[in-house]
């Protein structure tokens, strides 16, 4: 696995743990359809939640939700909205969240941030 994908994946796994003590329910991770990936599903006090999880392990390149473009906030749409309808017992209130994970030199978070509706 590359030193992308690492780091990627680990930020999913505390994004995980970090909306679980949000009070978040993660009912799946990885979903994927042609043309996009959904990081997180969960449900968040009735509202299903698409998360999208950014990972970095400095700013030098800008803050890691400046990595959400308008093309892969569509993306996240457009995957939402195939989850909904392969899923019609979920909730009908959706919205997409973002959390932002920054990683030290040990790759332990050093700054975690969520945001929740992000496509507004």
């Amino acid at each position: 696995m590359y030193k992308k994908q690492i780091a990627g994946k680990l930020g999913e796994d505390i994004a995980c743990e970090y909306l679980k003590k949000q009070g978040y329910d993660i009912i799946e991770r990885n979903f994927r359809i042609r043309g996009g990936e959904i990081d997180i599903i969960a449900l968040d006090k009735g509202v299903l939640a698409f998360i999208e999880v950014k990972t970095r392990r400095s700013n030098e390149f800008g803050s890691p939700l400046e990595s959400i473009t308008p093309w892969k906030l569509r993306a996240l749409i457009k995957s939402a909205q195939f989850y909904k309808i392969k899923h019609p017992k979920t909730p009908d209130e959706m919205r997409i969240d973002a959390v932002a994970i920054i990683l030290d030199h040990a790759d332990k978070p050093v700054s975690i941030e969520l945001v929740k509706n992000i496509s507004g």
